[in-house]
């Protein structure tokens, strides 16, 4: 389960895998949870939303954890309105995404604790294209050995 943890304070958000999501289980939107478990000692989080495996977003206002088709009003003059899925409340071993938001710091900073794992992934991470014009323009003036053998050949 990908755990993501806000810090409203600093607007930042921080992303944790957890291999254990028990924790979490059984749990409602709303409802605070202890993220000594996972890591992050003296913090207590709300937890305000997420995703099952499929990407459906969880709705507060829905009971239980099971997905439902729910009827959501688009227009209100024309009466149009349309059926999307959404997962309930609840937490359930479907869930895939948690979002957190920190309602009680610990000692150390959030930073401190995930911010080395958000920087790596953020490396410096540069497309194809970027790379092989790199690479050209690296190559520009430089002749490969047989463009050499052909030049001395032609003097």
């Amino acid at each position: 389960m990908n755990i993501v943890v806000s810090d409203p304070k600093t607007r930042k958000a921080y992303s944790k895998k957890i291999d254990n999501p028990a924790v979490f289980i059984g749990k409602r939107m709303g409802e605070e949870a202890e993220l000594g478990i996972i890591g992050l000692e003296g913090y207590t989080a709300m937890i305000t939303g997420g995703s099952d495996k499929q990407g459906f977003p969880m709705k507060a206002d829905l009971a239980g954890g099971n997905r439902r088709e729910v009827y959501v009003v688009t227009d209100a003059k024309k009466g149009h309105r349309e059926k999307i899925s959404r997962r309930g409340h609840t937490v359930t071993d479907e869930i895939a995404q948690l979002n957190l938001k920190v309602v009680k710091e610990g000692h150390k900073k959030l930073d401190e604790l995930l911010g080395s794992q958000n920087a790596e992934k953020k490396e410096q991470k540069v497309s194809i294209k970027e790379q092989m014009v790199k690479e050209s323009l690296d190559n520009v003036g430089k002749i490969s050995a047989e463009e050499a053998k052909l030049i001395k050949k032609s003097k």
